[in-house]
């Protein structure tokens, strides 16, 4: 099977028996001047916006392992900045973010205020970016089933290490290294192997402060032959916040990550 990808989408093809797929969903900051004329900021707070919301260098981190890792990894990288959509949020009622205005698109901020006008229509960036998206994790996870008759996604992320005003369990224990994990999809010998492949990082703790993972609907909750897990890395351990660039922690990263993936049988 050939998935049919966006250009909104990397998708740099993996070894033909892994079943491992690296989703990087919040990396980057591209936003189509379409998407940027509906925006209500001006130019210097939406680039201080894209500082907070940004999951900084994690392609990068992405690609490091999986250039590392033995049998290389198949990965799926989101080439637009979530404020043009969140591919990973419901894209109705479902969604608890919804609370702060930040559903499959945001309509506020991570210091809630407004983004776009109260009357936006979504609809358009949803048929756009967001369901053929969708439809297209849909079809990698469905191809690698077919190929391994498995699928492991590992969700890359980061996270500021000081909680911002959007987060909605920000009052948790905010470690060096959150794995997020859903009852279903993420079996505990997935989880003990990530803390054993990052455990030198200071620490590693599941679902806080944010919780879960990623798994497309087609298999969300009815197929067991899908694994996922959330790796959500802190910012101080590989980059100057807010937006700064990448430091030293990142080749230590990779390494971590490919030994991860390299320990999944």
């Amino acid at each position: 099977m050939d998935p049919n990808v966006p250009d909104s989408v990397e998708y740099p093809p993996g070894a033909a028996d892994s079943p491992v797929v690296l989703h990087v969903p919040h990396s980057s900051r591209v936003i189509p001047p379409a998407v940027r004329a509906d925006l209500l900021l001006s130019d210097r707070d939406l680039e201080r916006e894209l500082d907070a919301i940004t999951d900084a260098h994690t392609a990068r981190l992405a690609e490091l392992a999986a250039g590392l890792a033995p049998v290389r990894p198949w990965r799926f990288v989101n080439r637009l900045s979530r404020l043009v959509v969140d591919p990973e949020r419901f894209p109705d009622e479902r969604e608890e973010m919804l609370a702060v205005g930040m559903g499959a698109v945001y309509t506020a901020t991570t210091d809630r205020e407004p983004l776009r006008a109260p009357d936006f229509d979504p609809d358009p960036l949803l048929e756009r970016y967001f369901h053929p998206y969708a439809h297209a994790m849909t079809e990698v996870v469905a191809d690698r089933l077919e190929a391994v008759g498995r699928a492991v996604i590992l969700d890359v992320h980061s996270y500021p290490s000081r909680p911002l005003p959007y987060e909605l369990h920000g009052h948790g224990a905010r470690p060096p290294i959150c794995l997020g994990a859903d009852d279903f999809h993420t079996p505990p010998e997935l989880l003990t192997r990530a803390a054993g492949a990052l455990a030198a990082f200071g620490g590693v703790g599941v679902n806080s402060p944010f919780a879960g993972t990623y798994v497309p609907l087609r298999f969300h909750c009815t197929d067991s032959r899908v694994s996922a897990m959330m790796v959500e890395i802190r910012r101080d351990l590989y980059m100057r916040e807010p937006g700064g660039p990448p430091g030293p922690g990142m080749d230590r990263l990779a390494v971590a990550l490919a030994s991860l993936i390299t320990a999944i049988p």
